[in-house]
């Protein structure tokens, strides 16, 4: 019924579909496995690993010699995971030497679908190695190694080969042999020197972090640096991520590319610096590690290229895409790029070449170019997947013109991802290793007769496990039988371009769209322009400009970094915590509030105090009284409607500035003050005080016309008294010293008086039957 059913064109019923499907799994498994035992043909093997299951995981730990010769032995050793719900027995692990690949297309391929059987895996090797497992269960482990004369493989010409371990076995409901779980990698074979042209490799070596500085520094006049945490002692420390890039970078012939962000904050973590922990500041405690890493770094480099990539590495295309609408942003860039090369010599004493720039992933097109030429680079490196030679059956020369005076250095795409990968296990390093020979392989047997210049341009931070598997994969070029020794980042950009690669920049809709998204937006901008703005409005009043201009100029590069892909909030919080860092610094020089100033007359001094709590001293400012009734109150001796002052301050002081107001009407009168720079620029926020003036009545006037009237005679009292006194003291020969001789001075009614004046004027009481004068 079935049968006919289908014969017809009838769609058979769900339950018969399974019946039929349970039937011919029944009958047929054994009939299927007796065939499968019966021949060892790699046809049969093709259509046995079609059907079978992945039910184990193969996992590859090492592959020695990554590149052999005849007279080797090749061993693989590595570890199979039963990762099904059904024990597996009778199972055996075993060796598979594929058909030569074909190019490099081939290769990616093949590691698409490493993990998976293809019909190109050829058989088990005859008569090669097998480790046997009686039993393996569920989540069960169970390590193997493989080992066999290369002579064995069965190797014919120059190339790369597949090559594959399989595990074969049986579960309890497949009671037949079949591939459960296979692993692929790459086997180059070059058994002698190429004869030819080997390619030169150039392979860039980048020190690159995140921002670990902040803007803020410590209270004290050392200005000690403040970190937002201490991860980055533990990057540079023993194991550490920067540790390995330099450990083992020093035993590589690489080009070294240098943020120097990074070395100027580890330069600052040698001497005394803060951690932010919540509210509070505490003290770091990663110097040693600090001062070791420089130490390393500055030995590692001598005598090799350094490439200095502007200060914080700036995001190229975030500038191009975003950062040319809003003015002042590729000045920044400018000081980024000036910076850098002084940084470099001064931390690590060798003159690096800042004639490079590195859009992210090489993906440029004409406006990235733009930017990442304005400021004096010359080379720009680029990607292959970018700069697409598709109309080229190889691999062409990284160098090449496209227009304006720059040159794009085209790094290999396949190569340059080839370590992006989780590198921490062992499997995953070691396919990585394998597939970065093949490629390189390929390259040089593509043209033999035509020598290219490779660039290599790995991820910006690679991990400490990616550094390894990237140094082990070039430790692994040694030999040099395809490849020339490393060349260095100048050499590539000076060989002679291939003419028939692409020199054609890539219009703006060809940039990647995973890219655009995470690119800082325009809002990021203007949020440094504004920081730069009271930036500017800050530095003009200080003493010691450099003290706030250095910091907060290196905190805006900071703010412009590539390592914020991806991290938009982490951006977005470090560019306020900079703004509002640089407010409270600005904010410390300040008018202190006043309520009401009093004038009990028509004249008086106004006084207005201006606060510096900054270390250093502000000067250039202009202090500005306005009343808002000029005609009731007038400022300064020539009665005008504003009064100015200059105003300097130390720092860590108060200074009270003192205006003359003339009053011409009694009552309040409110008053604005406001700190201005010279330029006529406000500074800081106004201050608005009341003058009250009061009335002058005629009864007041009277008791003051009365107390000066008493002063007046005390005078004249005081100026007789001493006359009198001077006469009696005349040695001109009277008898009788006491009386007088008729002068005008002379007072007939009064006897002379002997006793000193304890009148009034001393503040004594008069003494016994003494008169006073009024």
């Amino acid at each position: 019924m079935a049968e006919a059913a289908d014969s017809q064109g009838m769609t058979p019923s769900p339950a018969r579909r399974w019946f039929r499907r349970t039937a011919a799994l029944l009958v047929g498994a054994p009939l299927f496995a007796g065939l499968l035992s019966a021949t060892a043909a790699p046809a049969a093997h093709a259509v046995e690993d079609a059907v079978s299951g992945q039910s184990v995981q193969v996992s590859l730990d090492s592959v020695a010699p990554t590149a052999p010769v005849k007279s080797d032995t090749l061993t693989i050793s590595g570890t199979v995971t039963n990762k099904g719900k059904q024990a597996v027995t009778g199972a055996h692990v075993a060796l598979r030497v594929g058909q030569k690949l074909s190019g490099r297309a081939a290769i990616d391929g093949a590691a698409a679908r490493s993990a998976s059987p293809s019909s190109g895996d050829g058989a088990e090797l005859s008569d090669g190695p097998t480790v046997t497992f009686a039993k393996l269960d569920t989540g069960i482990s169970q390590d193997f190694t493989l080992s066999v004369p290369v002579a064995k493989l069965g190797l014919d010409e120059s190339g790369v080969y597949q090559l594959g371990v399989s595990l074969s076995g049986q579960t309890a409901n497949q009671r037949y042999d079949q591939v459960l779980g296979i692993q692929h990698t790459f086997l180059p074979w070059q058994p002698e020197a190429v004869e030819g042209k080997k390619s030169q490799l150039t392979f860039l070596w980048p020190l690159i972090s995140s921002a670990h500085l902040t803007a803020q520094t410590g209270s004290d006049a050392q200005q000690t640096p403040v970190f937002a945490d201490d991860s980055l002692a533990k990057d540079i420390g023993p194991g550490g991520r920067l540790e390995q890039m330099v450990s083992l970078g020093k035993q590589l012939p690489v080009t070294w590319v240098i943020d120097p962000d990074l070395l100027a904050t580890v330069d600052a973590m040698t001497r005394n610096y803060k951690i932010k922990v919540g509210d509070a500041l505490v003290n770091g405690t990663g110097q040693d590690a600090a001062k070791a890493w420089l130490s390393a770094l500055e030995a590692a480099v001598q005598g090799e290229k350094v490439v200095a990539l502007p200060f914080a590495d700036p995001d190229l295309a975030s500038l191009a895409h975003h950062g040319r609408d809003v003015p002042g942003s590729l000045g920044h860039l400018q000081s980024a790029t000036e910076v850098a090369q002084k940084t470099i010599d001064t931390i690590l004493h060798v003159t690096p070449s800042a004639d490079y720039s590195w859009p992210v992933e090489g993906a440029v097109d004409p406006s990235i170019v733009d930017v990442a030429t304005s400021a004096g680079a010359h080379n720009v490196i680029a990607r292959s997947d970018s700069l697409r030679d598709s109309a080229l059956s190889y691999t062409p020369t990284a160098a090449r013109p496209i227009g304006g005076g720059a040159n794009a250095i085209v790094a290999d795409a396949r190569l340059s991802t080839a370590f992006q990968g989780d590198m921490s296990m062992a499997g995953g390093s070691t396919l990585a290793t394998q597939e970065f020979l093949a490629q390189t392989l390929a390259i040089t047997l593509e043209e033999p007769e035509k020598q290219r210049s490779i660039v290599v341009a790995p991820q910006r931070m690679p991990t400490a496990s990616q550094a390894q598997t990237m140094a082990a994969a070039l430790h692994a070029l040694d030999p040099q039988r395809w490849t020339q020794p490393l060349v260095d980042l100048s050499a590539a950009a000076a060989a002679k371009p291939d003419p028939l690669a692409t020199t054609r920049t890539p219009g703006t809709n060809a940039y990647p769209d995973s890219l655009r998204q995470q690119e800082l937006p325009l809002d990021a901008f203007q949020d440094m322009k504004s920081t730069q703005g009271t930036l500017e409005r800050f530095k003009v009043i200080l003493s010691a400009p450099d003290r706030v201009v250095t910091p907060f100029g290196n905190a805006i590069n900071r703010e412009m970094s590539t390592s914020w892909r991806g991290n938009s909030g982490g951006a977005q919080n470090y560019r306020s915590g900079v703004q509002l860092y640089l407010d409270g610094l600005a904010d410390q020089v300040h008018l202190i509030q006043k309520s009401t100033a009093t004038m009990s007359g028509r004249s008086a001094t106004l006084a207005v105090t201006v606060q510096n709590k900054l270390v250093q001293g502000v000067d250039h400012l202009v202090l500005r009284l306005q009343p808002k009734s000029p005609t009731r109150l007038l400022l300064g001796d020539d009665g005008a409607a504003i009064g100015e002052q200059p105003v300097k301050v130390d720092g860590d002081r108060s200074q009270s500035v003192k205006f003359t107001a003339i009053a011409n009407a009694n009552g309040p009168v409110p008053v604005i003050a406001r700190l201005y720079t010279e330029d006529g620029t406000p500074y800081g926020e106004p201050m608005e005080f009341t003058v009250q003036v009061s009335e002058i009545t005629p009864t007041v006037m009277l008791v003051i016309a009365g107390g000066v009237l008493l002063l007046v005679l005390a005078g004249i009292r005081m100026y007789t008294h001493r006359k009198r006194s001077m006469a009696r003291d005349e040695p001109d020969g009277d008898d009788d010293p006491g009386q007088s001789n008729g002068s005008a001075d002379a007072d007939p009614g009064q006897p002379s008086d002997p006793t000193p004046d304890t009148g009034p004027e001393s503040g004594a009481s008069p003494g016994p039957g003494e008169k006073v004068d009024h």
